[in-house]
């Protein structure tokens, strides 16, 4: 399902969705998030797609969590009003990532911030331009890690690369996500998404009741401890956001 802020394109049985918010460094709104939500949807129930390649469109993967949202969150959580639907989106789409039944792959082509960080721990496999890097800004901001990076990250790189990723807030240069184990390898980055391409067609080449086998088996191992990480991550950014202070430190960040 394509939409202004999402391309979507299919070719050798790979489907590949590109975040396209150019004006806002392909920032994830609740529009976008939706729409990747659905996009992963229909790509789960769609045999003729046996994998999916995430990346983004122009110089950047995604700015991570669209701030301005973020501040209204913020203001609305420091004031003690309701949120609403608010936040939907973010949960909608980690559902789709924790469920997805089939390969998932990501094209790093430029920084990553926040959810573009974080949504590489849901990846099978991740590719990254050379001049890519990766930041978890949540202490910087004020809030708490998400996505199940609390879990995930330390799985993935251990946990003292994991301490050091999300409470300093540091950035990471691709050779050291590789290196961590957070992702496969890099390329030149006009070469990024031909070459996860190929190694996705590769993939896709198999047979699909095969790969969804070894997905699931992969996956369930830690879906559990998975969800549980993001229940205590949103009841733990909550009450940050409760806290005047944690709010303006979001605030902040939009001057």
């Amino acid at each position: 399902m394509a939409t202004d802020v999402l391309r979507v394109e299919d070719r050798e049985r790979v489907r590949t969705l590109t975040f396209h918010r150019p004006e806002a460094a392909n920032a994830f709104n609740e529009t976008l998030y939706l729409a990747v939500a659905d996009a992963l949807e229909l790509a789960a129930d769609d045999d003729g797609v046996s994998v999916v390649l995430l990346t983004g469109s122009g110089r950047t993967f995604t700015a991570g969590t669209d701030l301005k949202e973020m501040a209204d969150l913020a203001r609305a959580h420091a004031s003690g009003e309701t949120a609403g639907d608010a936040g939907k989106g973010f949960t909608t789409l980690m559902d789709a990532l924790v469920e997805f039944p089939k390969p998932l792959m990501a094209a790093v082509n430029g920084a990553g911030v926040g959810l573009g960080l974080t949504m590489l721990t849901h990846c099978d496999l991740v590719l990254l331009a050379e001049d890519a890097r990766l930041l978890a800004p949540f202490t910087t901001m004020g809030v708490a890690p998400e996505a199940a990076s609390s879990y995930l990250l330390p799985q993935r790189i251990g946990r003292q690369r994991a301490a050091l990723a999300l409470l300093t807030g540091r950035w990471i240069t691709a050779d050291e996500a590789v290196t961590a184990g957070l992702a496969l390898r890099t390329c030149p980055p006009d070469a990024l998404l031909e070459t996860a391409h190929e190694l996705a067609r590769e993939i896709a080449a198999k047979p699909l009741p095969s790969l969804l086998a070894t997905k699931r088996l992969m996956r369930d191992a830690h879906r559990d401890a998975v969800r549980q990480a993001m229940e205590r991550e949103a009841a733990a950014f909550a009450e940050l956001l409760r806290n005047a202070a944690a709010a303006d430190n979001v605030l902040a960040r939009l001057d």
